[in-house]
């Protein structure tokens, strides 16, 4: 008999091996009910991989972000061994979008050599886009539409792009339009200096214009949340990646070749074990001077990417591949962009276990994506 483990994640209700697995995280409302049947048309979860995840500005920062995501895909495809041709859709998330490359799952996916006649299309829903691609992955299988899906996500912070102003914008593009040496003389005379200025992106709300840093320490002003707490977390947090990489708990990680060197990335770099002297040090990043969200309880900005590969239970039978989970339940909420901005997983995780017919007892995992501590 085999035993059943279920593990609470970002986003689903995942069953592993026989086993069950649950999750909730989210920013829009949406939900499919699955449950396990048994005859063939469960979706599953055959594997997945991932590059190792570098801090922006190092070893990736000549790449581009459909490199990476396409480094994941032929990572994929070398770990579960299928054939491209048998792949019928790629979904992959992603935040802060290359404009050259706007659907970066059909970049990538051309670039790894799968078939141009393979449809792709990308998802941005801020911190769980690539959640957003495994569940439209499944709502297709579910459907019939497809049978075999790729998804993942990609997120490239050493090269966001920067804008021109919107006012020397606004003047190139009337400038197309001049006809004569005259009518260009004149609009170039309305030029200011402060046209010149960028537009840098901003990791935060449109709507209220604040970064998660400072939602963060709103939250952790409100549930009176210390410096220490809050430090000691981080220091536990980075412990534990370091044990998981020194003992090879890592097995999805799939090295990447650095561009113009004769090495391969194989760990992540962010890692830092630090005492609570130096955290202690460190000034507060975002709501000054009295927050209490700094670098060293944060997480850093990132380069990497992530693919994994999707069917119907009947499929992966047919294909003689073994299936790591079933994906049975999913839940997206949505909250106040201001004061409840992180509150997504207290929101999201009684619904997807009252969906799923369980109690917080029968969890005996608990995965929720952290940015801060």
């Amino acid at each position: 008999m085999v035993p059943v483990t279920r593990f609470l994640t970002h986003s689903g209700i995942w069953k592993l091996g026989g086993t069950a697995f649950t999750g909730a995280r989210g920013l829009q409302t949406s939900a499919v009910n699955r449950k396990v049947k048994g005859d063939g048309s469960d979706i599953v979860l055959i594997d997945g991989v991932r590059t190792p995840f570098l801090l922006a500005g190092t070893d990736y920062a000549s790449l581009m972000p459909h490199d990476l995501a396409r480094e994941a895909l032929l990572g994929l495809v070398a770990r579960t061994g299928i054939e491209k041709s048998i792949v019928d859709y790629i979904s992959f998330g992603t935040v802060i979008q290359e404009v050259k490359t706007s659907n970066i799952a059909r970049e990538a996916a051309l670039g790894a050599g799968f078939s141009d006649r393979t449809p792709a299309h990308t998802v941005t829903m801020a911190c769980i886009s690539s959640n957003q691609a495994i569940t439209t992955c499944m709502g297709y299988i579910r459907d019939g539409v497809y049978d075999v899906c790729v998804a993942g996500g990609v997120e490239f912070m050493s090269d966001v792009p920067i804008r021109l102003s919107r006012k020397l914008r606004a003047m190139l593009l009337k400038m197309n339009k001049m006809k004569t040496v005259q009518q260009k003389l004149s609009l170039l005379s309305t030029f200011r200096p402060g046209f010149l200025a960028p537009e840098l992106p901003a990791i935060s709300e449109f709507s209220s214009q604040e970064t998660m840093g400072h939602s963060a320490d709103r939250l952790a002003a409100a549930f009176e949340v210390s410096r220490q707490e809050q430090d000691e977390f981080a220091m536990r947090s980075h412990k534990a990646a370091d044990d998981a990489q020194s003992k090879g708990y890592l097995s999805d990680l799939v090295p990447v070749k650095i561009p113009g060197k004769d090495i391969y990335a194989t760990r992540d770099n962010g890692v830092r074990i630090s005492t609570k002297e130096q955290m202690a040090k460190l000034k507060p990043a975002f709501v000054k001077p009295f927050g209490t969200i700094t670098a060293a309880n944060a997480s850093f900005l990132t380069d990497g990417a992530s693919a994994c590969l999707i069917t119907s239970e009947k499929t992966a039978k047919k294909l003689g591949l073994k299936p790591k989970a079933y994906l049975t339940e999913f839940v997206y909420v949505s909250q106040d962009p201001v004061d409840q901005l992180l509150l997504g997983p207290a929101y999201a995780v009684p619904n997807v276990l009252k969906r799923a017919g369980l109690k917080f007892s029968d969890i005996d995992v608990w995965e929720i994506h952290e940015a801060f501590a």
